[in-house]
């Protein structure tokens, strides 16, 4: 069987290092796109100026004020982010057809069979990586392997700018060094329980069998068996249809604050915007998902007759639902924000909600 050639791409810092691109006075500075200087709203994206200060994605602003006091804010444009976005896409098109955006600032790419005959995937993703650079002065870092999973942790491995290749030989010595917090698709209170069963590094869960792993974290235990070994063999789909776009999150602590909890929401509605935009999808309904302590799950839809994809539209929604929601004193552990029964792009866009600020 061939052996295939995949390569991750990823955006350095996407919607800050094009901000610092275009507006000379953001150039050298931690800045933030999104969320406010009055310390409302939420981080969108976060340059690597700030990054050092400890300022991430989804953190408030207030939060990110406290670690960064010099922090600058800007408004996201993300007419401008896709205009890129589509050029990036173009780069990559010169190359594979097999292309599978996950975002607007980053894709796998499948080079089995490159276009240019060019052979060697770590020389098309210099490439891929070059005339990001000379085209659009920005950066983006590369992971190249022969399957998603360590392309994607590899693209993450010597960011900004890096390009780092995984061959066939070092896959389980790679994966067995790696932090568990490291694996993707191991989030915060995955990683905690896997700390708290002796999990730490790839080594560690290897020493797990697939029904203790299944045991302990259900489906996903089987996930985590496979990974570790770097048994991966999901196809890069240019041609994915998805039926609904969603996010959740599983909270480390149990909140009790009803206004803490529509912070959250509105940071899931934002990654549900984000991806939402990467495939140019708009949505008519829109679900709440509650999982209390006690691990009640409840769920509580509406569907609207113009299509939304912006994260303050989205918002709007969901927290008419949530308001609705009788808490009933319950401590929650997950909240989820979906988009489904989507009104596709060829339609007539009129009466969609477009980007609002």
């Amino acid at each position: 069987m061939v052996q295939r050639k995949i390569i991750h791409i990823d955006m350095d810092a996407f919607y800050a290092s094009v901000e610092q691109r275009d507006f000379p006075e953001f150039r050298g500075k931690p800045l933030a796109v999104g969320g406010s200087p009055d310390g409302r709203g939420v981080v969108a994206t976060a340059s690597y100026e700030a990054r050092k200060f400890g300022v991430r994605s989804a953190m408030s602003s207030r939060q990110a004020l406290q670690l960064c006091p010099d922090l600058l804010f800007t408004y996201p444009r993300f007419d401008v982010y896709k205009e890129v976005s589509a050029h990036v896409r173009s780069i990559f098109k010169r190359y594979t057809d097999f292309i599978e955006p996950l975002s607007l600032d980053e894709a796998y790419l499948d080079v089995t069979e490159d276009k240019l005959q060019i052979g060697s995937a770590i020389d098309i993703a210099k490439q891929i990586k070059e005339a990001i650079k000379t085209e659009l002065n920005l950066t983006a870092s590369a992971g190249v392997s022969v399957n998603k999973f360590v392309a994607k942790i590899a693209s993450d491995m010597n960011k900004p700018d890096g390009l780092t290749f995984v061959g066939p030989s070092k896959i389980v010595d790679f994966l067995e060094k790696l932090p568990i917090e490291k694996f993707f698709g191991v989030g915060k209170v995955t990683a905690k329980k896997m700390n708290s069963l002796g999990i730490f590094r790839g080594k560690d869960l290897k020493t797990f069998s697939e029904s203790s792993l299944m045991r302990h974290f259900g489906k996903s235990g089987k996930f985590y068996f496979q990974i570790v070994r770097g048994i991966d063999d999901r196809t890069v789909q240019p041609n994915r249809v998805s039926k609904s776009i969603g996010a959740e999150d599983t909270f480390s602590t149990d909140l009790n604050d009803p206004e803490e909890m529509k912070l959250e929401l509105y940071k899931l509605c934002e990654k549900v915007e984000k991806r939402l935009d990467a495939k140019q999808k708009f949505g008519r309904t829109l679900t709440l998902k509650i999982k209390f302590s006690d691990f009640q799950s409840i769920t509580r839809s509406k569907t609207v007759p113009n299509p939304v994809q912006h994260a303050k539209a989205l918002y709007e929604i969901i927290e008419e639902l949530f308001n609705a929601v009788d808490l009933m004193d319950k401590k929650v552990r997950l909240l989820g924000v979906t988009s489904s029964n989507f009104y596709y792009t060829e339609e007539k866009t009129e009466g969609i909600q477009l980007k609002l600020f």
